[in-house]
């Protein structure tokens, strides 16, 4: 069975680890290649885009892609719709894994926004130290409130840097623990973080930061995900792969 695995994402390394080893898959992991320097992964690697749904049609049908994983960012909306539309034209069965997002807890100071215009605002006008937990690519917006000090982490630097007169840039790769996130917030005098609900634990750090020194979380809801078959796990995923390739062999695929 030929797969691509639309990555990107923990989630999709993982499963690309645990389909790397078995002689029945053939599996191609694609990445946007927003990151430099992505990690190695244990499959053949593409980088970067399709071309919207009609170029990735076009792949598949190119490559005789037999199944679709959608393993991206639960944030990478348009992503997810292309690759159903592409899936549906090209008749190739898709599935998609679906991260389930954090719910707030005891202690969760959470401000929830649908856009960045919205979480700018709530930052409101006072000026306020703000960690920016969010992709490199997405934090120009913020140049709109240069009152605030901002403190920058991304895996790549940030460049041309914010057009703010105080930004501070860090670059590392996660994942981050609470401990150390933590220690980050503290060490900034950190007054509000900003993030996305990416669900999962790689990223998660931060958020149990927040809450253990009671600071405010300004916190951008999930975009709308195109209705498809899903699952919330990598382990979920291969078992639907094992039934697919079962169910091809009994009718002699």
């Amino acid at each position: 069975m030929k797969i691509l695995i639309l990555g990107g994402t923990t989630e999709a390394r993982a499963l690309a680890g645990a389909l790397a080893g078995r002689d029945e898959f053939t599996v191609t992991l694609s990445l946007a290649g927003r990151t430099a320097n992505p990690l190695r992964q244990a499959v053949p690697t593409r980088i970067g885009g399709f071309g919207g749904a009609d170029g990735l049609e076009q792949y598949l049908r190119q490559e005789g892609i037999e199944t679709l994983i959608d393993a991206t960012h639960p944030y990478a909306a348009i992503i997810s719709a292309n690759a159903v539309r592409a899936a549906l034209r090209a008749k190739v069965p898709l599935l998609a894994l679906r991260r389930v997002a954090w719910t707030k807890a005891d202690g969760d100071q959470w401000i929830e926004v649908a856009n960045m215009s919205e979480a700018i605002e709530a930052l409101g006008k006072v000026p306020r130290r703000v960690f920016l937990a969010m992709g490199r690519k997405e934090i120009k917006p913020f140049t709109a409130a240069p009152e605030h000090v901002y403190l920058v982490r991304s895996v790549d630097p940030v460049e041309p840097p914010l057009a703010v007169p105080h930004a501070i840039y860090l670059t590392a790769r996660g994942p981050f623990s609470e401990t150390d996130d933590r220690a980050l917030l503290a060490r900034h005098n950190i007054d509000v973080v900003v993030a996305k609900n990416s669900g999962g634990d790689a990223s998660y750090g931060k958020i149990a930061a927040a809450r253990a020194l009671r600071l405010p979380v300004v916190l951008l809801k999930r975009p709308a995900l195109p209705d498809t078959e899903a699952v919330e796990t990598v382990a979920e995923i291969v078992a639907w792969l094992d039934h697919a390739l079962a169910s091809a062999e009994v009718r002699g695929v």
